[in-house]
């Protein structure tokens, strides 16, 4: 197929992709949040070990806007979003891209059950904006939107589908292999699924529960057995995240990446963030859900091969 074909055969996907953003940003202008821009150049990422920048001169190209939105939040600006390019390093597959659409919104005020309410309401508001109604097809299932979605925990969702205890995966360090190949194909097939309270050991930039330590206030979205989403309700203790960076940098040095600068200005802001909740969502993925896609490519105008 020539390059006018192949662009033509996807007029209907990035119309609808157009429409969806269109409708996102409604949503959350409806709901009094103020859109924002940050830089995608900055001088340090967050550290985390398995995800990792692209380097532009002496700086990187954000992997997300989390550490200026955060910033915003920090000097008072209560509900904001985005709607962004991020980049990473080496991330290339049928649901992968180097370079990528993120939606990204923070609330103050709020924990994470909170957003979880907020997340039914906007993907609900988007499929009917979208004249879409309640239900979707997807990966040949039918996908019921109605609210509440199912929510499960990191733990159950171990119980139910995995071959081995939450606990071995983790000192086997095979949690994310046995949750790629054993239970996230089981999740959100009649409905989304909330995947909530991981490990204290993947907390990121959650903070752990109050009644339960061992655990973090995080969660994820599935569709389909596709991840759409990673929210948290925000660590807002500088000593603990500064001591997770220090951790996070030390294990990227040991396996031979980058150990990027310590986010200053980020952790000088932290100590001013008031409770609040974030959440990254990929936008790409979701108009792969909405039109029934196989891979990431078949949403977006040029695969990262064609320029």
């Amino acid at each position: 197929m020539g390059e006018q074909q192949r662009l033509a055969a996807k007029r209907s996907n990035l119309w609808l992709r157009a429409r969806l953003i269109q409708a996102v940003r409604h949503f959350f202008i409806e709901n009094d949040y103020l859109e924002v821009e940050t830089p995608h150049l900055i001088s340090s990422p967050a550290p985390e070990v398995h995800i990792d920048a692209i380097k532009a001169g002496g700086a990187f190209l954000h992997t997300s806007p989390e550490l200026c939105m955060k910033r915003l939040v920090s000097a008072g600006y209560s509900r904001i979003f985005q709607i962004c390019k991020c980049f990473r390093d080496g991330e290339r597959g049928g649901q992968h891209l180097f370079e990528f659409t993120l939606l990204e919104w923070y609330r103050t005020g709020a924990d994470y059950m909170d957003l979880m309410d907020e997340c039914e309401a906007m993907v609900l508001s988007v499929s009917e904006d979208l004249g879409l109604g309640t239900k979707i097809h997807f990966h040949g299932h039918d996908i019921d939107l109605k609210r509440p979605w199912e929510r499960m925990s990191v733990k159950e969702a171990y119980e139910r589908y995995a071959s081995i205890p939450m606990e071995r995966a983790l000192a086997s360090k095979r949690f994310d292999e046995v949750m790629v190949q054993e239970i996230e194909p089981h999740l959100g097939i009649a409905k989304p699924t909330f995947l909530y309270d991981y490990p204290a050991e993947l907390a990121a930039l959650a903070r752990l529960k109050k009644s339960d330590p061992a655990l973090a206030e995080r969660f994820e979205i599935y569709a389909g057995g596709l991840e759409l989403a990673n929210a948290f309700s925000e660590l807002t203790d500088v000593r603990e995240q500064e001591s997770r960076f220090e951790r996070d940098r030390l294990k990227r040095k040991q396996l031979g990446k980058t150990a990027y600068p310590m986010p200053e200005m980020f952790l000088e802001a932290l100590a001013y963030m008031p409770d609040s909740v974030g959440i990254a969502f990929g936008l790409d993925r979701l108009v792969m859900v909405f039109t029934d896609a196989d891979k990431i490519d078949e949403v977006i105008s040029f695969s990262p091969e064609e320029v």
